[in-house]
This record gives structure tokens, C-alpha cells and sequence, in this order.
């Protein structure tokens, strides 16, 4: 048995999935007529057939664009069900935990409530930085799982990728790693990375963000084959449906435009981050290596303007009450003249 699988929740490794008919005849290559799975024979596009269960072209477009194989990649109804699973494969409820950085994306800690598992979240450092001893220090023989959210939401920074070795190294149970925005960091060295050498990472990815697919719930996540076999085993049949898998080929298929899309938000970005700090309104505007920036509403006045920018029609995410953001919005980098709408109705702002 080999680590990992020690860390696996015993019923887990006993399991015996959900087979379809076409799984068991090896996949549909060649078939013809369909009888095997209750199926109307009436539809169109092919919409009347369930979708492929394990995503095969998906997974083989995506390993292209990734250079990574196609054993190594998970494909999920958004990365929520990726984030799910991690405690369902490895959690035992009411025994084990899991330590994650806080400020951070909240369904870490609300799939571990609906599984039944400890929630440890760590303050980051006053600087949004990594606190890498404390989490460390947080952890125990019952820790299966470490979240680390890079670009981070809501705080939009990325961490340094020594520390993210140094996690994945010192830390015995699944350091699973959140990069929802990697695209817009810039930084050259990924989450990928980490899995080179080592059996404990999990990299989280999405078509949701510089793809433009949120509406097609298609989230990803790389690990070992091993990991990723857990994955197919315990989540549903159909887990993803037809509509979705081929607009996200399609969408694949013009990386070409999502890398343009891409520069155009990374321009607004720098632009209108340039600009924000001009505006009486705004205390500060933290870094980011995401598509959005925090920023600190001056004297303590960001349920005011966030009330402000909604009475005009627009909407940002109040962070306001979030431990370690008291007083901040966070704002999405829209199109130029979104950006512009922003900007003006913040400086008429009183």
C-alpha cells in the first residue's frame, strides 16, 4: 500500500463504483446503435444520449494545453465538486480535520461542515503573506487535508512557490492548492510544478474564470493518476453534462482568444488599479495577481459605498466583514467601459 492510499478513508479503497454499460464494453468507439441505457432514441445534437462519463476528449485537449497527462486530470462540475470530494476521499467524519488560510474561498470550510469535518482556518499574516509555521503548527495526526487558495480570493496575492514546496514536503496528509486564477498570475513557476517528485498535491483549476465558462460549471483538478482514479471512482456517473463538455471544447479550441481576453483584463487591471488610489473615496488597493482587486474603503465606509455602487446598478462583493479585511470591497475587472462606469460612480461618491 503505498502512502497515500494510507491516508485514503478505508471504505473509499474497498469501493466499488457506479459502472456503465459503456464502461464495461471498453467506451463507445464504433457503436452504432444505442439499447444500453434506457435512453429516448429521439433528440437532437446527440442530447438525448447521456454524456460521456469520464470526459475522454476533454481530458485529451486538456492535457495538450497543459502538457500533462490525461491520468492526471479530473474533470468536475466546477471545482466545487473537486473541493467536495478531497473530503470524501479522505475525511473520516467526526475524526479527521483540515487546516486552511483564512481569508480564503469559503466552500473549503463549507463542504467540511456538510461532511462533518473539522474546519481549521490560519490567519494570514497582516500582510496577506503566507504563514507557513503556523499552518504547519495547526496541523496533526488527524489533518488529512491543507487548502491553500493562490492567486488568493479575497485577497487576490499569489504565494512565493518555495512555499508552497515547503508545505507540500513538511506536510503528511494532501496539500491541495487553488489556482482558479493562475492564468492571470504571471509568475512562471505554477502548481503544476509541485506534483513533479511528490504523491500529496492536488492542483485545482477552472474553465470558470479566464475561460469564460462560469455559466458550464466545468472545473478541473491534477494529481497523480492514483488521486485522480479515487476521484472518478467516488464522484457521480454523468457527472458532467453534454452541453458543457462540448462548449468547453469549443472553447478550448480558441486559446488563441482567451489569451488575448486575457492581456485585455491583465491591461484594465494595471489601469484601473493605477487609478483607484486617486480616488478620495479609497484608502488602499492591495496587490493582485488576479482578475480582481481588493481595496480598502476610507474610514470605514465600504458598506456606504458598496450600497452606493448598488443604488447605481453595480455590483462588487462586500468583504467588509471578513476576519482581516475590515472595510474593503472586492471588484472584478469588467471590460473597459464596465471600468469605467465603476470608476466614475466611485469619485461621485460623498
Amino acid at each position: 500500500m503505498n502512502n497515500i492510499a494510507k491516508l485514503v478513508r478505508p471504505n473509499i479503497l474497498k469501493l466499488s463504483p457506479y459502472s456503465t454499460a459503456r464502461d464495461e464494453a471498453g467506451g463507445a468507439e464504433g457503436i452504432r446503435v444505442w439499447l444500453d441505457a434506457n435512453e429516448s432514441p429521439y433528440g437532437e445534437d446527440g442530447i438525448n444520449r447521456y454524456p460521456d462519463p469520464m470526459q475522454k476528449r476533454l481530458k485529451g485537449k486538456i492535457a495538450e494545453i497543459e502538457n500533462i497527462h490525461a491520468e492526471s486530470i479530473f474533470v468536475g462540475n466546477g471545482s466545487d465538486e473537486a473541493i467536495d470530494l478531497m473530503y470524501r476521499i479522505f475525511c473520516t467524519p467526526g475524526e479527521d480535520n483540515a487546516v486552511a488560510i483564512a481569508p480564503t474561498y469559503g466552500m473549503y470550510g463549507v463542504c467540511a461542515d456538510i461532511n462533518d469535518i473539522e474546519h481549521r482556518p490560519v490567519q494570514l499574516n497582516s500582510d496577506f503573506s503566507l504563514p507557513v509555521e503556523r499552518l504547519l503548527a495547526a496541523t496533526d495526526g488527524h489533518t488529512k487535508l491543507l487548502w491553500v487558495c493562490s492567486p488568493n480570493n479575497p485577497t487576490g496575492n499569489a504565494f512565493p512557490f518555495e512555499q508552497l514546496c515547503e508545505l507540500a514536503d513538511r506536510f503528511r496528509g494532501i496539500l491541495v492548492v487553488d489556482e482558479a486564477y493562475s492564468e492571470f498570475n504571471t509568475a512562471s513557476r505554477k502548481g503544476k510544478d509541485l506534483l513533479k517528485g511528490r504523491e500529496n498535491v492536488v492542483v485545482l483549476h477552472t474553465l470558470s474564470k479566464a475561460y469564460g465558462l462560469a455559466g458550464a460549471r466545468v472545473g478541473l483538478a491534477f494529481s497523480t493518476p492514483f488521486i485522480v482514479s479515487l476521484m472518478n471512482k467516488v464522484k457521480y456517473p454523468y457527472n458532467v453534462n453534454l452541453l458543457s463538455q462540448t462548449k468547453a471544447l469549443e472553447t478550448l479550441d480558441s486559446v488563441d482568444k482567451i489569451r488575448d481576453n486575457i492581456r485585455s483584463i491583465l491591461a484594465e487591471r494595471e489601469r484601473i488599479g493605477n487609478i483607484l488610489p486617486l480616488i478620495d473615496a479609497i484608502e488602499e488597493v492591495y496587490p493582485t495577481d488576479a482578475n480582481f482587486i481588493l481595496v480598502k474603503v476610507r474610514e470605514g465606509r465600504a458598506d456606504d459605498l458598496y450600497a452606493h455602487l448598488k443604488d447605481f446598478h453595480i455590483m462588487v462583493r462586500n468583504r467588509s466583514k471578513t476576519p482581516g479585511c475590515a472595510g474593503t470591497l472586492r471588484i472584478t475587472v469588467g471590460t473597459a467601459e464596465e471600468n469605467d462606469t465603476l470608476l466614475e460612480t466611485i469619485r461621485n461618491f460623498k
